[in-house]
């Protein structure tokens, strides 16, 4: 239910760290860089609260839209830590967007209350799988802005960028190797120990088929690139197909039930 667990301190510092994220993309580039960069950390920051405040509620509260929101907050913190090494990634305006809407759309759909008995294995699950979440979202990011870059440059423009290609493509799709590492383990767990962790075996739901093959289609990237050199659109496209198949395997479904069918 829409609301159903906000508390008024959370929805409140949720507002205002909107309202952070917000700005910079609303000011666009009337805003000094520097400005900026302190408005979104500020926003990180306010959205780390937020969501350090919903795991220590009783009950806790979790959902497709509070995994969203612990996604971006993950993308924004490999930002946050990239940006020092590579300050040329002009990703702020994107960051700010997204960010903004990930944090309201998780104080309006807070999810459902965790049971207290869930198994000790549960947390490790949820933490393989929004960390797999938090690469595959930077790698697409990443891929996107990629993807710009070599259209300008076939259009002979400036790509607006200090940053190679080359480079630019190694960053994403080393995020791609480890989220497809973390998504492994997230799976393992769920397979070999489904009934401890969701106190029944395995089940092939739509949630466990989307899952694997979401997993076929990172493994097939990753083969097609280190054995035929895949590379460019077709090498995004696919990561873009697995991508969207890992949506749909938990925040798709939850969003379902939660949203449209309106249960937990």
């Amino acid at each position: 239910m829409i609301l159903a667990s906000a508390n008024p301190l959370s929805l409140f510092l949720s507002v205002i760290a909107a309202i952070a994220y917000a700005w910079p993309s609303l000011a666009g580039g009337k805003m000094r860089l520097q400005t900026s960069a302190a408005l979104i950390g500020v926003a990180w920051l306010l959205h780390a609260t937020v969501l350090g405040w919903s795991l220590v509620v009783d009950p806790a509260y979790f959902g497709f839209a509070p995994a969203l929101s612990v996604t971006f907050w993950l993308v924004a913190a490999g930002y946050a830590l990239e940006s020092h090494v590579y300050p040329q990634l002009p990703t702020r305006w994107t960051l700010g967007v997204l960010g903004s809407v990930a944090v309201l759309l998780a104080a309006a759909f807070p999810g459902s209350p965790l049971s207290p008995h869930a198994s000790v294995w549960m947390p490790v699950h949820l933490a393989f799988g929004v960390a797999s979440y938090g690469l595959f979202g930077t790698a697409v990011i990443h891929a996107w802005f990629m993807q710009r870059a070599e259209d300008r440059i076939r259009l002979a423009e400036d790509p607006q960028s200090g940053i190679p290609l080359l480079t630019l493509e190694r960053l994403t799709y080393r995020f791609v190797t480890v989220g497809f590492v973390l998504l492994t383990a997230t799976l393992g767990v769920g397979i070999l120990f489904g009934e401890a962790v969701y106190g029944h075996a395995l089940r092939w739901d739509h949630k466990t088929i989307f899952s694997i093959l979401s997993w076929i289609t990172f493994a097939t990237l990753l083969i097609g690139r280190h054995y035929f050199g895949w590379r460019g659109k077709r090498a995004v496209r696919v990561l873009y197909a697995g991508t969207g198949l890992l949506l749909l395997a938990y925040v798709g479904s939850r969003f379902v039930l939660e949203v449209i069918l309106g249960r937990a």
